[in-house]
């Protein structure tokens, strides 16, 4: 699950904590980052719908990988060509 490499989770709360607003996106990008919480659990937890939880995790992803150097996006590896 975790998109990062060679970042420890203190740095990738960090950046969180840093670049995504409002406090509970805050708290849905670590459960889900950090803690590797499923989107189903996600959404009971914060009430929300688990389209919701995608929209605001799909967000906050975009945001974090132009901060994150080390952002690996694997939905990209789908359109890469087979050697």
């Amino acid at each position: 699950m975790n998109r990062f490499t060679n970042i420890s989770n203190t740095e990738l709360s960090h950046y969180i904590d840093e670049w995504v607003r409002g406090e509970r996106d805050r708290k849905i990008m670590k459960r889900r980052l950090i803690d590797c919480i499923c989107l189903e659990p996600l959404s009971e937890e914060f009430g929300l719908t688990v389209d919701r939880i995608k929209q605001i995790i799909y967000k906050w992803q975009k945001v974090l990988s132009k901060q994150i150097p080390e952002y690996i996006d694997y939905s990209e590896w789908a359109t890469l060509p087979i050697n």
